[in-house]
């Protein structure tokens, strides 16, 4: 019995021990610390260009299309069954393309919101590893986040602008 309690004292001091060292944590805006990056003002720019050439391409084709179906609507009593068939598969082939020409687009845009971003996070991601390491903390939560449950310790937003020299 004397040995057992022995051994329930050593296993409290060990596991104690871990939890005796207090862990520094920190916050961090970093939707706040993003929107003034200059980058990704830039990416985001580029890539709502890219969107709107690429929606008003799209809608110009759509536009044509339905403007063919009205006449087509408008005509086919007087066609004949061959006619109206060829014009239907015609206009259906239509559709078809205007469909994967905005699929096509939407997989564009996400590449290209990928290449942009991509580096944007990797910098933000590398300023805070460095201001973490330099002001001590070992976890530095984002501040913007629902998951947060305890916002207390010294916020981080300041060093990682500082690291980023924003």
């Amino acid at each position: 019995m004397k040995k057992l309690s022995i051994l329930f004292a050593a296993v409290v001091m060990f596991m104690s021990f871990g939890v005796a060292k207090a862990q520094k944590v920190a916050t961090a805006d970093v939707s706040a610390i993003l929107n003034m990056m200059p980058e990704k003002i830039k990416a985001e720019e580029q890539l709502k260009a890219f969107s709107t050439a690429k929606q008003a391409e799209i809608e110009k084709l759509a536009t044509v299309w339905q403007a063919d179906v009205e006449k087509y609507k408008t005509a086919a009593e007087k066609m004949t069954q061959p006619q109206r068939e060829a014009k239907e598969a015609e206009l259906t082939k239509t559709q078809q393309q205007i469909q994967a020409m905005s699929q096509a687009a939407q997989k564009d845009f996400n590449e290209k919101s990928e290449a942009a971003y991509g580096p944007i996070e990797k910098r933000l991601n590398d300023a805070i590893t460095r201001a973490a390491k330099a002001n001590g903390w070992d976890f530095v939560f984002d501040s913007a986040t629902n998951g947060l449950i305890y916002k207390a310790g010294p916020d981080a937003t300041a060093a990682i602008k500082k690291e980023l020299g924003l």
